[in-house]
């Protein structure tokens, strides 16, 4: 109810902290749920479907201990993708709801995730949005470099799509700057209705400081931190991509800000630590 009520204009950060304690219990309940079954059955067991069909005589009694603890466990196994909804509510409409939570979930939300029972991708990839973000920006082919202040990008699509914004259309790298409607779609406060049909096409390869592809489907969250600051380095692209140029969180606006050319020494200094040089 908190989260509906968050959905038709309360305040999220009002409303964050029962919606994101309960999804956080829930999270570290099924987490501890997997752990009691691994240890009370056979090495390679696999963990059964997140269904409430399956809490039954049989599994409490695999599970052991007090009834009510087992039962409470074996429910937020079977529950816990509830909270997504709520969760997501409060997450896309506040940085500071974010700033103050989603540290503690994010891990939890992760290890659940990779035990391939629950489909929690949107949680996670809300609870790793980074807000207020420094990034230090390399263009390969033309040795230069940016400094660029980035929040609320859900995933690298639409930062890929901010960065061509920046630079391409900004005029300080060459290239097809992105469409205005493209561009649109990335930073509207209004959330987009529905498909509209505008395609994005990438500009750049985005790549990590050690050559490693930095994936589009990808976050922001994957660029590696060097020195303190996120390093994501620029190439031609291997070949031509487009996609969708709807956001991955309609409610959730991106911001990419340009903040400063580097020097020419500054970005000696940056790719120094690639393994390319400049």
């Amino acid at each position: 109810m908190a989260g509906f009520c968050v959905e038709r204009g309360a305040d999220p950060a009002a409303c964050a902290e029962p919606v994101l304690d309960g999804t956080h219990r829930d999270l570290l309940d099924a987490l501890e749920f997997a752990r009691h079954w691994a240890a009370a059955g056979d090495a390679g067991d696999e963990l059964p479907d997140a269904d409430e069909k399956i809490i039954d005589d049989a599994l409490m009694a695999r599970m052991g201990g007090e009834a009510h603890e087992a039962l409470r466990l074996a429910l937020a196994w079977c529950s816990v993708e509830q909270w997504q909804p709520p969760a997501l509510a409060v997450l896309c409409r506040s940085a500071e709801v974010r700033r103050h939570h989603a540290s503690a979930l994010l891990p939890a939300c992760r290890d659940l995730a990779a035990l391939e029972r629950h489909d929690l991708k949107c949680l996670a990839y809300a609870l790793a949005i980074l807000d207020d973000e420094p990034l230090v920006v390399l263009h390969r082919p033309t040795g230069t470099g940016f400094e660029v202040r980035i929040g609320g990008i859900g995933d690298n699509f639409q930062l890929h799509t901010l960065l061509a914004h920046v630079l391409v259309g900004g005029g300080h790298v060459p290239g097809t700057a992105p469409s205005a409607e493209s561009v649109r779609l990335a930073t509207d406060p209004e959330p987009a209705q529905g498909r509209t049909g505008a395609v994005a096409t990438g500009a750049f390869e985005l790549l990590a400081p050690d050559g490693e592809r930095i994936w589009n489907e990808g976050l922001p969250d994957d660029i590696p931190v060097v020195e303190g600051r996120r390093l994501l380095v620029l190439d031609e692209p291997m070949y031509t991509r487009s996609w969708n140029a709807d956001r991955f969180f309609p409610m959730l606006p991106g911001t990419a800000e340009l903040t400063r050319v580097l020097s020419a020494d500054e970005v000696q200094t940056w790719f120094a630590y690639t393994c390319w040089t400049s």
